[in-house]
């Protein structure tokens, strides 16, 4: 469900290529400044930006940087300073999640690995600070830094949720099966408002994608009503259960185009009004534990003082 960053419309980004007029006159050097107007759906696809004179042009993902960024840059170590600082060797925990930590997996689907990792305490003291997130396009990989991981579940996140829940550990060192060993402590009744939400908000952009272009992509519709499926069954039970069960068949006719929109949709309102009872009924509470987690947190930070992994 992780899906790379794309910015949204209204963001100031530098623009990193030359652009050129029809007549391939020079519109604006490399280096100016412009707003992006309209966003693509993923990064294969340009933004359309607007400079300063209100000259447009398309342009890609990687020939951007957010302007914030690009001022900070000075104080930051470049991409390729990141790649070799060994941050990866720093992972402690790694999974699988999506389709195959679901059991809804094909023939087509990706292994995605996410997890999280524990900088070395001297790359936190120093100016240039760590990464909130290392990603590996190629191989499908991206894990939080360790605090990063902890806000994100404690803001009950359903990525990391299900990180913390996957049935899929390929590696944990001592440190992660303490955080795993205390994972309850993040499943509150914020789970009611961070899921509902994020269906609600994606339905209605599929519905957009279905006036606008006649279809939606199914396996995201399968899921958004498996993610309401989790989060009735995390109230009910105060456990996450990451693998289907009983929905098996249904998500999988859905993910293959056998149903409506209109059926799905449907069925989503119907979850809904069990997911608003489920948390009226349900023994979690209001918020997480913030201060066993802070707790946590902090002998890590004591343990990242080692050479080792802890």
């Amino acid at each position: 469900m992780t899906e790379p960053l794309i910015y949204s419309a209204g963001t100031q980004v530098v623009v990193q290529k030359e652009t050129l007029y029809p007549n391939r006159r020079t519109a604006h050097p490399a280096g100016s400044v412009a707003v992006i107007i309209r966003s693509p759906l993923d990064r294969t696809h340009p933004y359309r930006v607007k400079f300063s004179d209100g000259f447009e042009a398309q342009i890609h993902h990687d020939q951007l940087v957010r302007l914030a960024e690009f001022q900070r840059g000075q104080i930051r170590p470049n991409a390729s300073t990141l790649s070799t600082s060994g941050l990866f060797d720093r992972v402690i925990y790694r999974c699988v999640i999506g389709s195959r930590a679901y059991g809804l997996d094909d023939e087509q689907s990706d292994t995605d690995r996410r997890g999280f990792y524990l900088p070395q305490a001297q790359m936190h003291w120093s100016l240039f600070g760590v990464p909130e997130q290392l990603e590996n396009d190629e191989t499908q990989e991206a894990y939080w830094e360790l605090q990063k991981f902890i806000v994100l579940a404690l803001k009950a996140n359903p990525n990391v949720l299900e990180c913390l829940y996957s049935p899929i550990v390929e590696f944990a060192t001592p440190l992660a099966e303490e955080l795993l060993s205390i994972r309850k402590v993040f499943l509150s009744k914020l789970v009611f408002q961070t899921y509902s939400g994020y269906v609600a908000s994606q339905f209605k952009k599929m519905q957009t994608d279905i006036r606008n272009q006649g279809r939606v992509k199914w396996k995201h519709v399968m899921h958004l009503i498996r993610l309401l499926i989790s989060g009735i069954d995390v109230l009910r039970e105060g456990e996450l259960v990451v693998r289907v069960r009983d929905q098996r068949d249904q998500l999988l006719a859905i993910k293959q185009g056998e149903w409506t929109f209109a059926q799905a949709d449907s069925y989503r309102k119907q979850l809904q009004v069990e997911f608003e009872h489920a948390f009226q009924q349900t023994s979690l509470p209001d918020r997480p534990d913030y201060e066993r987690a802070n707790r946590f947190l902090i002998e890590a930070r004591r343990r990242a003082l080692q050479d080792g992994l802890p």
